[in-house]
């Protein structure tokens, strides 16, 4: 069976995007970002949207799930879930190849998972009863329950076993289980792979490029029409030490500091990921960065 959709996948600053436009230009493909902060208008810089790379050749790449929220708002897992299957059923409509491009795990994983327990609106008042007791206790709780989806839930994870028992205990209680369709997904995955110090060395040139380019002007603005800065830590890395910075908590170099290290981790967690992805038996077909698009073109003709 062939495949209807590519995945670009890599570590942050790896070229992803760069890559997926050259091939969409090539594969009259559109671009739909696996991005969980790129949804928020608002966050360019610290988003590395890098609109300009979607003209290739002069020819504009439509791309989806860009801009699409307001940075107040939340845009959960099933809101991803719901905007991914809309925009792929757009692009095969339209005789287009939808290309899935983005580093974050969680969203690339929804082409394989079935996420319907993401449906389960959260239980405050049990959390409250569930979060003093030790993962050992909650790992017991679990057990007790009858459901086998639940029972490959990340035991070292004390948040993930919580909401395990708060998705158990509401199919206790609701005679309908929670149903996802089939999914129609059938990936090509492309992984961009590069050398630890080079992933560093590019983090980092990236990360004073986007310094110079307006990226502490950014959050002000942001601040200034009425983001608090709870909300812009939340958004993480990049916005979470500008909030710092901005309320002269760290200095410039320690702002410089502490987000290169931040970033070149959450770098290596997005690279655990994959590996995990690969476990699960997703076929990731990694090429070196800076490999010729025409000899990636060779290889995906028989693909689709």
């Amino acid at each position: 069976m062939k495949n209807n959709c590519l995945v670009i996948l890599g570590p942050t600053a790896s070229g992803k995007t760069q890559l997926a436009c050259e091939l969409a230009y090539h594969l009259h493909g559109e671009i739909i970002s696996a991005d969980s902060r790129q949804v928020y208008k608002q966050l360019d810089i610290g988003t590395g949207k890098d609109l300009d790379e979607y003209i290739v050749n002069g020819k504009k790449i439509n791309y989806h799930l860009i801009d699409v929220v307001e940075p107040d708002e939340q845009f959960y897992l099933p809101d991803f879930v719901r905007e991914l299957k809309i925009a792929f059923d757009k692009i095969i409509s339209n005789n287009k190849l939808p290309i899935i491009c983005g580093g974050t795990g969680l969203y690339l994983d929804t082409l394989h998972k079935d996420f319907s327990f993401t449906q389960v609106k959260e239980n405050e008042t049990l959390r409250k009863e569930l979060e003093p007791l030790s993962k050992e206790d909650l790992q017991k709780k679990l057990s007790a329950y009858e459901n086998e989806k639940l029972k490959d839930v990340d035991l070292a994870s004390k948040k993930r076993l919580i909401r395990a028992i708060e998705i158990a205990e509401y199919l206790k209680h609701n005679k309908t289980e929670l149903k996802n369709a089939d999914l129609p997904y059938k990936p090509y995955y492309i992984g961009i792979n590069l050398s630890t110090e080079k992933r560093k060395e590019l983090i980092y040139k990236r990360l004073l490029l986007r310094l110079d380019s307006g990226l502490i002007e950014e959050a002000e603005n942001l601040l200034k029409n009425g983001m608090t800065h709870e909300r812009l830590q939340f958004l993480g890395l990049e916005y979470k030490f500008l909030s710092f910075f901005l309320q002269d908590k760290i200095s410039r170099q320690e702002l410089l500091i502490q987000l290169r290290t931040a970033i070149n981790q959450f770098s290596k967690r997005q690279m655990t990921w994959f590996r995990k992805m690969e476990k699960e038996g997703i076929k990731i077909n990694w090429i070196d960065k800076g490999t010729d698009v025409k000899e990636i073109l060779k290889d995906l003709e028989s693909k689709f």
